[in-house]
């Protein structure tokens, strides 16, 4: 192979930047969910960067020799898809941990792809002969699937909320820091699994090693401009963004109005109200009513808003004996959801019971009041 020192050198720089990213956030925030999360997807891509340089196709002269390692570094690197998508589910779904079935699912693609590992590599340690052709398709295309569908959700998560979300520091994470993340992953998922074959041309190799150090280290040069600090408090809960002079006057002006709109006119009842929306109404800039919500309120989302002001509304309305003849769903749709399911399902977040549960405790409790 052609220059592989250089090969070497590319590889080296990619490890030590995914390696000091990983390390800058955990330090940052070394409490919040999404840092550690953070740290963990460097690990992964360092893993991946290391079982490349353990490939037939480098130098024999820089050729990484793994031994028992290479099951860790194939499980690491197999872990990236799915550790990435965990991260940016907690990062951008404010710090919700991801529904249980995909962490689920995450294990059981690292069982088939370590299985896989191991057909290659014969071990007593879950040792596996691909002799049948069931076997080869678990061990083979299944998990390659699976890694495409958790980047595919990643990136779904990361672009789902950005309109909604109210922190412009983290509007910015989203495209910045995720959307080269984004681009590691394509060439690591889609390129390595589907498209390189089995016995891909070492010129396509190696400049897939450069495009990996050039992303990397882009990405380590991005944050540094940014600050560690600033973007752990992205990945954590994210300071404030306060637009410039007159902010406070100006705010606090069309904090005012919000409140009228908000708890007398009872706007949030409006399907499909967006920020955009609620911005033209009120007759602020998008990036004022952002700061708005964000510095007086306190949320972080503005579809959180949303659900706790309905929710609220709701709750009223449920409670209330003179209602009590309304079905659930006429009061769902009432306050503002299209559909009983998200209703139901931000209710018992918020209370946690159904609506018909708090609707028959509410109108128990004032009849033992009565009594």
């Amino acid at each position: 192979m052609e220059h592989p020192l250089l090969l070497l050198s590319s590889q080296i720089i990619a490890i030590l930047s995914v390696l000091l990213l990983g390390l800058g956030f955990f330090r940052a925030a070394p409490k919040s969910g999404g840092a550690r999360l953070f740290l963990l997807l460097s690990l992964c891509v360092a893993c991946y960067l290391l079982g490349e340089m353990s490939m037939p196709r480098v130098d024999a002269a820089y050729r990484l020799q793994p031994g028992a390692w290479g099951v860790f570094l194939n499980l690491g690197s197999n872990a990236t898809p799915g550790v990435f998508m965990l991260y940016c589910h907690r990062t951008f779904q404010d710090d919700r941990k991801a529904p249980w079935p995909f962490s689920l699912l995450l294990v059981a693609q690292l069982v088939l792809d370590h299985l896989n590992y191991r057909s290659y590599r014969p071990s007593p340690f879950l040792a596996v002969e691909a002799d049948s052709t069931l076997v080869q398709w678990l061990i083979g295309p299944v998990p390659d699937v699976v890694q495409l569908f958790f980047a595919a959700l990643a990136l779904y998560w990361t672009a789902r909320g950005w309109r909604s979300d109210l922190v412009e520091n983290r509007r910015l994470l989203r495209w910045v820091i995720v959307g080269v993340q984004a681009m590691l992953l394509l060439v690591i998922v889609v390129l390595e699994n589907f498209l390189l074959g089995d016995t891909p041309s070492p010129l396509l190799q190696a400049s897939i090693s450069y495009v990996l150090a050039l992303l990397s280290l882009l990405l380590l040069v991005s944050v540094q401009k940014v600050d560690y600090v600033a973007l752990g408090q992205a990945i954590r809960k994210v300071a404030p963004f306060v637009p410039a002079d007159p902010a406070d006057e100006a705010l606090k002006v069309g904090l005012d109005r919000f409140r009228k709109m908000f708890e007398d006119n009872r706007i949030y009842r409006e399907h499909g109200l967006t920020i955009a929306d609620l911005a033209q109404k009120l007759e602020l800039p998008e990036y004022r009513l952002r700061a708005l919500i964000n510095k007086h309120l306190g949320y972080r989302n503005f579809n959180a808003l949303l659900h706790e002001y309905r929710i609220e509304d709701a709750s009223r309305m449920l409670a209330d004996p003179a209602q009590r003849h309304l079905p659930v769903l006429t009061i769902a749709l009432t306050v503002g959801y299209q559909s009983i399911t998200p209703f139901n399902s931000a209710f018992r977040l918020s209370k946690g019971v159904t609506p018909t549960e708090f609707r028959r405790q509410a109108l128990q409790s004032m009849v033992q009041d009565q009594v």
